[in-house]
């Protein structure tokens, strides 16, 4: 099967089961904007709100906000008791953001930062705040081990840490690649591989957004 073949299943998927009119109107709204397009499928949304119910989080960080797309499904799933913590580099890309979360209806259970995340990650630690249930990081991807070293500290045992867009196109394979990103999957897996507070695997995916996957870690028991 083909890209074109995964989007046309993707499609179907999402007309059946993963439909979410709040979260298909930010995606509208980010193109109308001109923020690119590199969110997660409609699918995988589903998959992060799904992960969050099943483990009972209520407080969320996200690393990578862009237009809110994932933003909102994370905060649907907390609920309004919840709170969803998301960082954000771009002013520009916070500003949809804030826009599409209170269209969605859950603008209070959500605070956007901006800047650059490993700054704002230092700034929260600093602040001492209680665990993280769950973390999504989706950003610039030379920094994902950084940013999983952050959530470690942030989070508690048995808090999820999902890292997004680890497989590259099957590119993670080429050891002595010379696409930054290709390294920093190489190196966060190397990482994984060694760092015993954390329990992890990658699962790959194809879809709408081609062949790629994403690392499902859980915060070891002390």
């Amino acid at each position: 099967m083909t890209t074109p073949d995964w989007a046309d299943v993707d499609e179907y998927i999402v007309n059946s089961v993963a439909r979410d009119p709040e979260a298909e109107s930010a995606l509208r709204a980010n193109a109308a904007a001109g923020l690119p397009a590199i969110d997660v499928s409609a699918a995988q949304g589903k998959f992060l709100h799904l992960l969050a119910r099943s483990i009972g989080a209520k407080r969320v960080l996200e690393i990578g906000t862009l237009g809110g797309f994932s933003t909102i499904w994370l905060a649907k799933a907390v609920g309004p008791d919840g709170r969803v913590l998301t960082l954000e580099f771009e002013r520009k890309h916070a500003t949809v953001a804030r826009s599409n979360l209170d269209a969605a209806g859950v603008g209070e259970r959500v605070e956007i930062r901006v800047g650059a995340a490993l700054e704002s990650l230092d700034a929260v630690a600093q602040e001492r705040p209680e665990p993280f249930d769950l973390v999504f990081i989706d950003a610039d991807k030379v920094n994902n081990t950084e940013y999983v070293r952050w959530a470690l500290r942030l989070t508690r045992p048995g808090s999820v840490i999902i890292v997004d867009n680890v497989v590259r196109h099957g590119k993670v394979l080429e050891r002595d690649s010379d696409d930054a990103a290709v390294r920093a999957s190489r190196e966060l897996l190397e990482f994984l591989s060694t760092e015993k507070r954390l329990d992890a695997t990658v699962l790959q995916t194809v879809g709408a957004k081609g062949w790629d996957g994403f690392v499902y870690a859980v915060v070891a028991q002390e």
